[in-house]
C-alpha cells in the first residue's frame, strides 16, 4: 500500500485529524471488546430480553432497557461489554506517539487512551455525556489522569482525545440510546455539542478516518458534523465495497475513499513515520513526519 502523496504532505505538515472508529481495535484480529454496534447490541441482549423487531438494533435497544429496566443497567451493560483486558495496538500506539492536537475517538473503548498515557507531556480528554444523566451539559473534561479539569484547560493539552460518544474511562459517560442521540441530533447542526476548543483545531485541518463505516444515518450525521467548517482535504480508508449511502456521503463530503484493509494501511503508516521507539521518557513525541 502506498500512502496517497496529498496524505503524507498533510501528515509531515501536521494538517490531519485522526478519526477513529470501532473496528480500529480489532486491528489484530480477536478482541475480547465489541468492534462492531452489531456486536455489542448482541452483548446487550444475551443478558436482557428486548422485542424481536430491534434485537440488532444498538440504539433501539438501548432505549428499551432504559425505559423499562432503568438507565443504570444500560451503564452496567456498557461496563461489563468493554470491562475485558484488552491492550492498545499498533494503530493506537502510532497515533498516540504522533503528537496530533487532536485525535477524534468514536467508539466505547479506551485503548487509545491507555496508549496516550506512556506520553510525557500534557494531553487530556474532553467526553459527552448524557443528558439522561447530566442534563444541560454536553461535554466533561478529564485530564490524563482521570480527575475532572478545568474549563479552558484544554488549550494547554498537546493532544486532546475528544470522545464524542463517550468511553467507558474515567466515568463510565455514554451516548448510546435513542433518547442520547435525540437531544444531541436536536443541537449538533448548530455546533452546540461540539466543543469549541475542537471547532477551533479542526479550521485549517482535514480528517483522516479509520475503522470507520458511514452505513447508518448516525455515523454520516457524527462524521458530518464534527468535520464541519474543516478546510479538508480528507480520506477515509474502507476496505470493503462501499455501500450506495456510503459512496454519496463521501461524494458529498469530498473525502477520498483508499480502498485498502485498515491493517495494511497501519504497516505503511509505521513504515512511513515508524514509532518513536528511542526517544527518551523526557521527551515529547516528535510530529507527525518527523520520522519520514
Amino acid at each position: 500500500m502506498i500512502i496517497p502523496n496529498d496524505l503524507r504532505a498533510a501528515l509531515a505538515a501536521g494538517h490531519i485529524i485522526p478519526y477513529v472508529g470501532p473496528s480500529a481495535i480489532a486491528l489484530d484480529g480477536a478482541c475480547p471488546l465489541p468492534a462492531t454496534p452489531e456486536d455489542l447490541v448482541l452483548r446487550f441482549t444475551s443478558k436482557v430480553a428486548v422485542p424481536h423487531k430491534i434485537r440488532g438494533n444498538l440504539t433501539a435497544a438501548a432505549q428499551f432497557i432504559e425505559n423499562f429496566k432503568h438507565r443504570k443497567t444500560v451503564n452496567t451493560l456498557m461496563r461489563d461489554a468493554f470491562a475485558a483486558q484488552a491492550a492498545p495496538n499498533i494503530l493506537h500506539e502510532w497515533l498516540a506517539a504522533r503528537g496530533f492536537p487532536v485525535i477524534v475517538h468514536a467508539w466505547y473503548d479506551d485503548l487509545l487512551r491507555q496508549a496516550l498515557e506512556r506520553r510525557s507531556d500534557e494531553w487530556g480528554l474532553l467526553q459527552a455525556v448524557s443528558q439522561a444523566e447530566h442534563y444541560g451539559t454536553w461535554v466533561h473534561s478529564f485530564r490524563h489522569d482521570g480527575t475532572r479539569a478545568m474549563p479552558g484547560d484544554e488549550v494547554l493539552w498537546a493532544t486532546l482525545l475528544y470522545e464524542p460518544l463517550g468511553a467507558i474511562h474515567p466515568a463510565c459517560n455514554f451516548l448510546v440510546s435513542d433518547s442520547d442521540f435525540v437531544e444531541v441530533l436536536t443541537e449538533i447542526d448548530i455546533q452546540t455539542p461540539i466543543p469549541a476548543r475542537v471547532q477551533e483545531l479542526r479550521t485549517d485541518r482535514g480528517f483522516l478516518f479509520l475503522g470507520c463505516r458511514f452505513t447508518t444515518q448516525l455515523e454520516r450525521v457524527f462524521a458530518r458534523q464534527i468535520m464541519k467548517r474543516s478546510q479538508g482535504p480528507h480520506w477515509a480508508v474502507l476496505p470493503d465495497p462501499l455501500t450506495r449511502n456510503e459512496a454519496r456521503f463521501l461524494s458529498e463530503q469530498s473525502i477520498t475513499p483508499i480502498a485498502q484493509d485498515l491493517a495494511s494501511f497501519t504497516r505503511a503508516l509505521a513504515a512511513y513515520a515508524p514509532l518513536p521507539h528511542t526517544h527518551s521518557a523526557s521527551q515529547a513525541p516528535p510530529m507527525v513526519g518527523a520520522a519520514s
